[in-house]
């Protein structure tokens, strides 16, 4: 398994060497500040490989892009796609042309991944992300003002929502705002209550049934450059796996990921194996899901959660948590392994601690929430040694 770690380039707060000093030799990036929708040219891929390999000396080499955002148009099904999918493909053919073979994306309406506090305090010291399942109720029901929204709850937990509301303060729905929005990735632009009323507009009427019609036409339109490219197509689970504002999720489970990689029956529609994403719902059997699509597994991200009964999470230690790490770190040796024995060049998956707590001098420093260097840190040097253990 190849050691990788999130970079967010010139945006990024921790620096090349310190990366290096982790260990991990892969770095997984994107190009941040280029548009959605436009094309990534060949002369800006290979200006953020000329600084990733400015000092020979770290051993870093750019071997995952995470992401080439899936424009919201495409998810929509609306506009000029044809513009914005033949640019994706060109953006496609310019990754491949410099040798960066394999592509995080993820089919997530609006918002990438979704939590509700940024903060919460850990035992010892230190903080982590956390989902409340209330909170985000008391967000859709009396700030947002989504209609319905309480539909999507249970009674306990609107009324716990509606309790937080009561005796919330504006400074505590700000936070909440902020806490909510800081999964867009990069530079991209958070949204206002306002606005995000209105970007929520746009998908009015969307069902789940159209989102997977506009995901099933996107595969068929990138889907066989990549396969002429040799490229690896990774898919990026929902995070969490359900439904949020009212805006339909389709790669949740077992069956949205059995849907997905039937669509273009090829290695290079492929899955990122994320344990934290799909490990907040506690119908999803990680080890069972990784053994079932293991020869389409392009990219791992490693990390652990601990549930509660109102669907509420918290990011926690990567080798503690509700998923058994040990065994899900097995199947994908043992996929490996029997990569090598058929002779497939891509038998080594990469992976990436996902995620880690804010813990000792992290604090010094405004990193993106949840990718902290000593936290991330920590769980490397953890699932190291659960790779080391097994290969013993």
């Amino acid at each position: 398994m190849i050691e990788s770690w999130r970079w967010y380039g010139p945006l990024d707060t921790i620096t090349l060497p310190e990366v290096a000093q982790t260990r991990a030799s892969g770095i997984v990036t994107a190009l941040h500040e280029i548009p959605y929708g436009e094309v990534w040219t060949v002369n800006d891929i290979r200006a953020r490989q000329a600084l990733i390999g400015k000092r020979p000396d770290l051993g870093l080499n750019w071997i995952v892009t995470e992401s080439l955002p899936v424009h919201e148009n495409i998810k929509r099904g609306s506009g000029d796609l044809g513009r914005v999918f033949g640019n994706y493909r060109q953006s496609l053919r310019n990754l491949a042309e410099c040798g960066v073979m394999a592509v995080c994306y993820n089919f997530m309406p609006l918002l990438d991944w979704t939590r509700t506090q940024l903060d919460v305090p850990v035992p010892g010291g230190g903080t982590a992300l956390q989902f409340s399942a209330p909170h985000m109720a008391a967000f859709e029901i009396h700030i947002l003002g989504r209609k319905n929204a309480e539909n999507d709850y249970t009674p306990d937990v609107c009324a716990a929502g509606e309790k937080w509301f009561s005796s919330s303060t504006q400074e505590d729905r700000s936070k909440l705002l902020a806490s909510i929005m800081a999964g867009l990735p990069g530079a991209y632009t958070r949204y206002s209550i306002d606005g995000l009323q209105k970007a929520l507009g746009k998908y009015q009427g969307i069902s789940r049934a159209d989102l997977r019609a506009n995901f099933a036409r996107f595969l068929a339109e990138v889907i066989p450059t990549a396969d002429e490219l040799g490229m690896r197509m990774c898919v990026h689970p929902d995070d969490p796996p359900r439904d949020i504002l009212g805006l339909p999720r389709v790669v949740s489970n077992e069956e949205d990921i059995a849907w997905i990689l039937a669509q273009q029956d090829c290695l290079a529609n492929g899955l990122t194996l994320c344990s934290g994403s799909l490990g907040a719902n506690p119908e999803n059997d990680l080890p069972a899901i990784a053994r079932q699509f293991a020869d389409r597994i392009h990219f791992a991200h490693l990390r652990n959660v601990k549930r509660e009964p109102d669907g509420s999470f918290q990011e926690v230690a990567h080798l503690n948590g509700d998923t058994d790490m040990v065994e899900l770190v097995k199947v994908l040796l043992n996929e490996e392994a029997r990569r090598l024995m058929v002779g497939r060049m891509d038998a080594d998956i990469p992976f990436r601690p996902d995620h880690g707590h804010e813990l000792l001098d992290d604090f010094k420093r405004q990193a993106f929430p949840g990718y902290h260097l000593t936290g991330r840190m920590c769980g490397l040097a953890e699932l190291r040694g659960v790779i080391a253990a097994l290969r013993h």
